[in-house]
C-alpha cells in the first residue's frame, strides 16, 4: 500500500470516475486503474463499483482512512512550514451553534489579521454531532458543551453562561419575569433529548428540587429549540446567547434561579496533537475572550469551576 493508491482512491471519490480521477491527478487513466487494482488485491476486496460507479462500502472504510493520512500529511508540512510569526495550514473548528453566531465574526476576523496563513474551515452543529466528527478526524477542534465523556478528547473550560426560559408571548409562562423552576415544571417543556449536555443539566437541576418535567417534544439543536419557542410551539430553557438582548420579538426571557449555568469548552483529540494552525485559534480564541467575553450579557469567564480531565 502506498500513497499512490491512497490517492487514486480518494481521487474516484471526489471526481467520480477513473477517467475524471487520472485528470485531477495529471495523469492516465491505465495508472488510476493500475494503482486501484494493486490496492484491491493487497486488501483481498473490491474497492471501486466498476457497473454502477462509486466506492463499495469497503472502498468508503478505506477513503475515510485514506483522507486522514493526507490530512495528517499535510500538518506535518504546515507544522515544519511554520514558525511563531508564520504560521499556515488548515483550522477545521466545530462549533455549537449560539456560540458561532457572537464568537466567529470577531475571531475570524483576528485570524485573518493575525495568522494569514491558516485557513479556518469552521463547522456548526450540536455537540451530539461534533464530537464524533472529532473523534473521527473529520475536526481538529471543536468548541462545544461540557462534559464531553470521552477518553480520546482532552477539554478545557472555556466559559459558562446563565440558562433561561423562553416563552411566546401566548403562553401563561411569559406573564412573569422570575419563576421557580417547580412553577415551570406545571407545563409541557420543549427539550434536549435525554442524554446531551443540556439536557443532563436541566434534568440535575429538576432533580435538585424533586420536580418531574415533561417533554413536549425533545429537539437536539439549542437554536431549533430556540426558534420554536418564538414562534409559540412551547417554551423552552435555553442559554442567554441563544436570545440575546438585543433580539427582540414576541417572546419573554423568564428568570429561573435553580437554573444552573451552561459550561462551554475547547476540545481536540489527545492524538495526534494539535497542529500549529489549531493551537493559533485557540491562543486567539482565550485572548478574545479574555478581552469581550464579558461583554456578553449572561456569559462568564473568570470564576469557572473546570471540568477535570480523564
Amino acid at each position: 500500500m502506498d500513497l499512490r493508491q491512497l490517492s487514486a482512491l480518494v481521487a474516484i471519490a471526489d471526481h467520480g470516475s477513473f477517467s475524471a480521477a487520472a485528470k485531477a491527478l495529471y495523469t492516465v487513466q491505465s495508472n488510476v486503474s493500475g494503482h486501484i487494482a494493486r490496492l484491491e488485491r493487497e486488501l483481498n476486496t473490491i474497492l471501486v463499483d466498476r457497473q454502477r460507479g462509486g466506492l463499495t462500502e469497503h472502498g468508503m472504510l478505506v477513503l475515510d482512512r485514506a483522507r486522514r493520512i493526507h490530512q495528517e500529511l499535510d500538518a506535518i508540512a504546515a507544522d515544519i512550514a511554520s514558525n511563531d510569526d508564520d504560521v499556515s495550514g488548515e483550522a477545521r473548528l466545530g462549533v455549537i451553534g449560539t456560540t458561532a453566531r457572537w464568537l466567529m465574526p470577531q475571531l475570524l476576523t483576528t485570524l485573518g489579521k493575525t495568522y494569514p496563513g491558516v485557513h479556518a474551515v469552521v463547522a456548526e452543529g450540536s455537540t451530539t454531532n461534533l464530537i464524533p466528527r472529532l473523534l473521527a478526524g473529520h475536526l481538529d477542534a471543536a468548541i462545544v458543551h461540557l462534559p464531553v465523556d470521552e477518553p480520546e478528547i482532552a477539554v478545557e473550560t472555556l466559559f459558562a453562561e446563565d440558562l433561561v426560559l423562553i416563552a411566546h408571548h401566548s403562553h401563561p409562562l411569559a406573564e412573569f419575569e422570575e419563576l421557580s423552576l417547580a412553577e415551570v415544571a406545571k407545563y409541557p417543556l420543549l427539550l434536549p433529548p435525554k442524554g446531551t449536555g443540556l439536557r443532563r443539566v436541566i434534568d440535575r437541576a429538576a432533580g435538585n428540587v424533586e420536580v418531574p418535567l415533561t417533554a413536549l417534544a425533545e429537539i437536539d439543536g439549542v437554536r431549533l429549540l430556540t426558534s420554536l419557542a418564538f414562534d409559540g410551539f412551547g417554551p423552552t430553557i435555553v442559554p442567554v446567547t441563544a436570545a440575546p438582548r438585543w433580539l427582540k420579538g414576541d417572546f419573554a426571557r423568564v428568570r429561573v434561579p435553580e437554573l444552573p449555568r451552561r459550561v462551554v469548552g475547547w476540545a481536540n483529540r489527545r492524538r495526534p496533537a494539535p497542529t500549529a494552525a489549531i493551537r493559533a485559534v485557540r491562543e486567539l480564541l482565550h485572548e478574545h475572550l479574555a478581552e469581550r467575553g464579558g461583554m456578553q450579557p449572561g456569559l462568564h469567564v473568570n470564576n469557572i469551576t473546570p471540568f477535570p480531565q480523564r
